[in-house]
């Protein structure tokens, strides 16, 4: 059949990812698995006396980084394996049998966080005089130290771990209604095609040239969401509680300040990144009056925000292509990490094809003394190319981590994730746009970079609003109905829209369809990484080596201090208001740039 996918072992080798680096044997995968088992058995031989001298506190550290390293690379390995063809059983048991070791592991090895947490400051000073090899373990010492005030005794943590699997209910509900169970009705287009409306396929549909088509799938789509308005709201509002849940039982004030705590990030830099959007709104209403313009509609709704306002940039990428590409693009980054990335291309680090079974989408995963892997789902297009170099910037951040950092301080925070992968985004960005020759890849550059703002600092921020104000709501004992979901929801998208969009009312009930509201306060995240991101890639085009050198520094860190301070090293203070701001400048000069076009 034309255009069907290859099985698996059809995919031409050099296009896969090399496993064997791994396990050349999966006996030696068994293996480890074993000794994760029995590793974790010996170190719950220490339980109750892990404050009795240095020598059984250092022997439960280097036991506890062993058997983690293992369960990592076991890990690792079994869900790379699956996701490299997702029908095939047997991979499908070996990662059953990898997370079911991890949890057994987890629930055995609870009690060490609360005996360290027991132990007084001068006895664990006497202990890492009496045994250096402690020393070794300090970022992880002081990470649980650090949340001291938070953790609970033995038996408490122990009964919080036990109601994990029940706190996931929500979550759970959410995606088995959003994935599996709620069904859309249908359109046809203009030749006649009936289409199934489908979560995958709402937003390839509303990038459709046919503005009633939009306005139909649009209708219908949102109109399913609002048939299920009070089960949507009763998830959330269950996913809220077991927050606040949590939250009180780990005596913090608020949820959100919970759920920051974990990745030691101060509130505050969560606060400036609201204040300066809301400061720079004018240039997301400038986009969207722009949009409405290059459109030519005399309303602009919302089933029109995903219609490309530049006809697509057809040219075609091939893998080798993009690879050269990618080379050029981060040539500004040094010789030493453009050798690691040819390394990467030659040593089959990466999965390039789609092929029958393949997970979807894009990711990178490392695996600690082996080197990062990169999951790709290439078909030729200019943002396959973005996406390979994206996941280039997190397999580099990866690599450099772990070959500056032991195990367990190469472990870099979610906070500065995106930090890497959305850097290698702009130098790529910039390369193209400085050698664009025909107007139209300017313009469609320059759209895309445009909707890179529009979807990663002002929607993710909206985002965040919702959470931070809904999360309020609760905590002040208002009930979360779908009214007043839907409601507050509204009132955030006319103010971020601005009066060149007319919102219509269905789109309150976009709330329902975001899974990343039961991820406890993640969203930020991508607005901050993406405006460090800015002031780093600007930073490397205009000072070269001298801004290099830091950044590089940054990438080595893993996790020995806290984000904001590793920030800090590559010339990014989010600690101000200064690098939101110049990275919504950024925004506003693109703005003015795509503004002056005239086709």
């Amino acid at each position: 059949m034309k255009g069907k996918l290859p099985l698996r072992e059809e995919v031409a080798q050099e296009m896969t990812w090399r496993l064997e680096d791994i396990y050349p044997d999966e006996a030696l995968w068994e293996e480890d698995l074993r000794q994760a088992r029995e590793i974790a058995s010996r170190i719950k031989g220490y339980k109750g006396q892990l404050g009795e001298n240095a020598g059984y506190l250092y022997t439960v550290l280097r036991l506890y980084d062993e058997c983690t390293l293992k369960l990592d690379r076991v890990g690792g390995y079994s869900f790379m394996r699956q996701d490299q063809d997702t029908g095939n059983a047997h991979y499908q048991e070996l990662e059953l049998k990898a997370q079911s070791a991890a949890v057994r592991i987890s629930e055995e090895l609870a009690f060490i966080e609360p005996e360290i947490l027991a132990i007084p400051d001068e006895v664990l000073e006497r202990f890492c005089d009496e045994e250096s090899g402690i020393r070794d373990y300090a970022v992880t010492l002081r990470e649980i130290r650090r949340r001291k005030d938070h953790t609970l005794s033995g038996e408490m943590e122990a009964l919080l771990a036990s109601a994990g699997e029940m706190a996931q209910t929500a979550s759970n509900g959410f995606g088995m209604l959003s994935n599996a169970d709620l069904k859309f009705p249908s359109v046809t287009d203009r030749e006649g095609n009936e289409i199934q409306i489908s979560n995958g396929r709402f937003v390839p549909l509303q990038m459709s040239p046919d503005r009633e088509l939009r306005r139909e799938v649009f209708e219908k789509f949102y109109g399913r969401y609002s048939e299920f308005q009070n089960t949507w709201a009763a998830l959330y509002d269950g996913q809220v509680k077991q927050q606040i849940f949590y939250a009180r039982a780990r005596k913090y004030p608020s949820t959100f300040e919970a759920a920051v705590d974990g990745n030691n990030v101060d509130p505050a830099v969560c606060d400036r990144l609201i204040e300066s959007v809301h400061r720079k709104m004018d240039y997301m209403h400038r986009y969207v009056a722009l949009r409405r313009k290059m459109l030519g509609v005399d309303e602009l709704h919302m089933y029109d925000v995903y219609m490309p306002i530049v006809a697509d940039f057809d040219r075609k990428f091939t893998y080798e292509e993009a690879q050269d590409l990618s080379l050029k693009a981060l040539a500004p980054l040094g010789e030493e990490y453009l050798s690691v990335v040819r390394k990467a291309y030659e040593e089959r680090w990466i999965d390039v094809c789609e092929n029958e079974g393949k997970r979807s989408g894009a990711y990178s995963s490392g695996v600690y003394g082996v080197h990062p892997y990169m999951l790709l789902n290439y078909t030729e297009t200019l943002d396959d190319v973005f996406t390979l170099v994206h996941e280039m910037g997190h397999s580099m951040h990866t690599w450099y981590s772990e070959h500056a950092q032991s195990h367990l301080n190469s472990r870099y925070k979610i906070f500065v994730a995106e930090v890497a992968s959305t850097t290698n985004e702009i130098l790529l960005l910039e390369y193209l746009l400085a050698r664009a020759e025909d107007p139209r890849e300017k313009a469609y550059l320059l759209n895309h970079y445009m909707e890179s703002f529009k979807g990663t600092v002002y929607r993710q921020t909206m985002f965040e609003e919702f959470e931070r104000r809904s999360n309020a709501m609760a905590e002040a004992g208002q009930p979360l109905t779908a009214g007043a979901l839907c409601d507050l929801y509204l009132e955030l998208n006319k103010e971020y829209f601005g009066p060149a969009m007319v919102s219509d009312p269905l789109i309150a009930y976009e709330w329902c369809r975001i899974p990343h509201f039961y991820y406890n306060f993640y969203v930020y995240q991508y607005a901050t990484s993406f405006s460090a991101a800015v002031a780093i890639a600007h930073r490397i085009l205009e000072q070269g080596e001298s801004a290099v050198k830091p950044y590089l520094e940054f990438l080595k860190s893993g996790c020995t201090q806290d984000p904001v301070s590793l920030l800090k090293i590559a010339g990014v203070d989010l600690s101000t208001s200064q690098p939101v701001d110049e990275a919504l400048d950024v925004f506003g000069d693109v703005v003015a740039q795509m503004e002056a076009f005239s086709f």
